[in-house]
């Protein structure tokens, strides 16, 4: 009898899909518009973690033709001092995205910061303007990892109506937006979190699983109904004995594909989709300047 093994649903080659295609949008509204897209990425202190990330960030808008009005900002820069930035860029016609690189240091107040910029520049779709209109099912910048998530459920023509969707994690910048996404699909929606009693027997009963709680290898196997789809939103970096550091999710990835239909890999899966997204929601919001 052979093994089993899920699926992977592979979201590197889907973000270089959407990657091709908003540059051809681009090359078509930039003679419009009169200037290319613009996203802005502010950066505090010296997190290696945030440099890698704002890096692949401003690698991935020059690769699709989205000027990069990056800012790196020294550690003992004021909440005063980024509030202004922010105010500035806001008024900026050449920016058409702001991104307020997490973690900041301690001393400032990242959700004051968030709440400054423009809704309809927070192509991180963390603004609460943004989040009231997930809730409301009203058009406008959607938070780019779940929406990302959704995107790769889509392309595997993955059914979600009617489907049992566990969501493990209830964070704003996943969990909360997830659950709202996969409801407005016309799933059933179960939140699970580190305080649920008994995790395994709510997560055996997932059609859907998504896991974003920041625990690696939380889910194993026999959490997983057979015939799952398990989403994979951890990004936990490890050492192992050998002093060697790796990548890996919150589920088991060895031992859930043997049972799941279809699960993503970590690094590969959902990490390429939120960046893609990101310039997505950027662009988004650049072709409105054409409607203004």
């Amino acid at each position: 009898m052979e093994t089993k093994t899920a699926k992977l649903l592979d979201g590197k080659t889907l973000a270089a899909k959407i990657q091709q295609e908003l540059s051809v949008a681009i090359t078509q509204l930039q003679p419009k518009i009169g200037r290319p897209p613009g996203l802005a990425v502010l950066m505090v202190g010296d997190n290696p973690a945030s440099a890698a990330y704002v890096r692949n960030k401003e690698k991935a808008c020059a690769k699709v033709g989205i000027a990069s009005f990056g800012k790196h900002f020294p550690s003992e820069t004021t909440q005063a001092e980024l509030a202004q930035v922010i105010a500035t860029l806001n008024q900026d016609e050449q920016v058409d995205g702001i991104l307020v690189q997490l973690p900041l240091p301690p001393h400032l107040d990242a959700v004051t910061l968030l709440h400054q910029i423009d809704p309809d520049k927070d192509v991180d779709g963390l603004h609460p303007v943004n989040l009231g209109r997930l809730v409301r099912q009203e058009a406008g910048l959607r938070s780019c990892t779940p929406f990302g998530v959704m995107r790769l459920l889509q392309e595997y023509k993955i059914p979600l109506r009617g489907k049992q969707a566990v969501v493990v994690g209830r964070s704003i910048l996943v969990g909360k937006p997830m659950a709202l996404m996969l409801l407005e699909a016309d799933a059933t929606v179960t939140i699970a979190h580190s305080r649920s009693h008994d995790l395994k027997s709510i997560t055996q009963n997932a059609d859907i699983l998504v896991a974003a709680v920041g625990r690696p290898g939380l889910i194993t196997a026999d959490m997983v109904k057979p015939g799952a789809v398990v989403v994979d939103v951890g990004m936990n970096r490890i050492t192992d004995a050998s002093g060697k550091s790796r990548l890996v999710g919150d589920v088991h990835l060895e031992s859930a594909a043997g049972v799941a239909d279809f699960i993503t890999p970590v690094p590969g899966g959902v990490g390429p989709m939120t960046v893609a997204i990101l310039l997505e929601n950027t662009v988004a919001s650049y072709a409105r300047t054409l409607k203004e």
